[in-house]
């Protein structure tokens, strides 16, 4: 998960896009296609492996940002006779189209993930795959990973089946339009359902002890040769929808350690010292939090639209650091099977046109449900891809490290000398003199250093900007 989601509006100015520029080259993030890749994403767009079951008949919808086009999952949701629902969830069928051994394979492996730059995406495959052929588009047959997950009265998987189908999306959603539609109660009843269902596994998550982080997206627009930072706290359909996504990543997981073979995202829990500089943050930041109550209890308490709430949501991330893949063969479940924060055991299968892996997941599920050993191509690169998906999520995580101090630089250049209210959130144990500060306005957290006594934490602080400049030297702070 990003720690901060971040896009560039308006007409950004010169030094920023230089920036963002000068970073995807020192990074060395791929400009283009080879020709080779190319020319197979042309010939394959035209001709993709389709499937004999036609799931055509049913009415798919897709919720995503108003400018997406790489759309990954359609849903159809209905209530089961008996009692409960059934989530119906199609995900696009990228292996209807990659070659094991081929170009585009090939590209895929050395890309691993696609990387957001606040200005632009750098794709994993092809816009006319990944934007086009692949995408489960409104108005399109597309071929796709269809999964049926049944649930009972409580939102509790009862039932779990995955199988290639033909799939056409009838209504491309976007959450701020869903929100409204449910909230004034005119959305049709698929769609309806997506609060009772999401509503549910929320609160099947909060009974075995995971937890969402609704981390609000930063959004920079310029105006007037200056810019101007704010937060889009997440809607109450953001949440519903990616219950959607983590339920079907817990039911692909169960279908892989019953089978014996598979791939699962893991994570251990908190070592006892990252919650403890967490909770110095929450005071920093005045968040209560009572020793008696977990941490998942506290995270749900807090109201994204609020800039101190918005600012720990950020820090909670940190506890997320140490996640990884973990591969298992011969019918044994690794020792580390769970996911902390989701508390479940729990895969990557839901984002095949943006993460390598899920191409695979998807593949492992529909031999687990066939009963059959995984094709003799993901059999191979099973082993590999923990590595590979580490060092591209480790490249995704450095994009998104720099692109937010660029980003933050852009937005404070004119400011230097200026002061600040803040509040001091993170103090050095070794370098008491240095930490982290988060502002007040703009919603900024950066370093602070320079100072000739330790830093006062939880405490507020007016500080002075000593630096800022997007591509040369980050925000820097000292005390005032």
């Amino acid at each position: 998960m990003p720690r901060r989601h971040l896009h560039v509006t308006g007409a950004a100015e010169a030094p920023l896009r230089a920036a963002l520029r000068a970073l995807r080259t020192t990074l060395d993030v791929p400009d283009g296609f080879p020709a080779a890749v190319t020319a197979e994403a042309e010939r394959v767009a035209a001709a993709p492996r389709l499937p004999a079951y036609d799931a055509t008949g049913i009415d798919f919808f897709t919720i995503d940002p108003p400018t997406s086009t790489d759309l990954d999952q359609a849903m159809y949701l209905e209530r089961r006779a008996g009692g409960g629902h059934r989530v119906h969830y199609a995900i696009a069928d990228v292996a209807a189209f990659v070659t094991p051994g081929g170009a585009l394979d090939a590209e895929a492996h050395r890309r691993v993930t696609t990387l957001y730059f606040p200005d632009e995406k750098v794709p994993l495959h092809p816009a006319l795959l990944s934007e086009g052929a692949a995408s489960l588009l409104p108005g399109q047959d597309r071929p796709a990973l269809l999964w049926r997950v049944d649930l009972d009265a409580d939102g509790a998987i009862t039932a779990t089946d995955v199988r290639r189908a033909l799939v056409r999306s009838r209504a491309k959603l976007d959450y701020e339009g869903v929100q409204k539609l449910i909230d004034a109660g005119t959305a049709p009843e698929s769609l309806a359902l997506l609060r009772d269902i999401g509503t549910l596994r929320e609160q099947q998550e909060v009974a075995r002890g995971g937890i969402s982080l609704n981390v609000p997206e930063q959004e920079i627009v310029e105006h007037d040769q200056r810019y101007d930072l704010s937060y889009r706290a997440p809607l109450a359909a953001d949440g519903w929808n990616a219950q959607i996504s983590l339920l079907t990543g817990m039911a692909a997981a169960e279908l892989m350690l019953a089978h014996g073979t598979g791939i699962l995202r893991t994570l251990p829990s908190a070592p006892d010292g990252a919650v403890a500089r967490l909770r110095r943050s929450a005071k920093a930041l005045h968040i209560d939090w009572p020793h008696h109550v977990p941490y998942a209890s506290v995270v749900r308490s807090l109201d994204p639209r609020e800039p101190n709430h918005a600012a720990f949501l950020q820090e909670c991330t940190t506890l997320l650091r140490g996640a990884g893949y973990t591969v298992f063969r011969g019918g044994a479940a690794p020792e580390l099977a769970v996911h902390a924060a989701v508390a479940a055991a729990y895969t990557h299968c839901t984002a095949p046109l943006r993460r390598l892996v899920d191409r695979y997941a998807g593949e492992l599920c529909l031999a687990a449900v066939a009963g059959q050993d995984p094709p003799d191509w993901v059999a191979a690169a099973l082993d590999e891809l923990p590595k590979e998906m580490a060092q591209g999520t480790s490249r995704a995580n450095t994009v998104e490290r720099e692109c937010v101090d660029i980003v933050e630089a852009a937005l404070l250049k004119d400011r230097v000398g200026e002061l600040f209210d803040a509040t001091v959130v993170d103090v050095k144990e070794q370098e008491p003199a240095v930490g982290t500060v988060h502002l007040t306005d703009p919603a900024v957290a950066a370093r602070i250093e320079g100072g000739d006594r330790p830093l006062p934490l939880g405490e507020r602080l007016r500080v002075r900007l000593t630096q800022a400049d997007p591509g040369t030297a980050k925000v820097l702070f000292a005390p005032a």
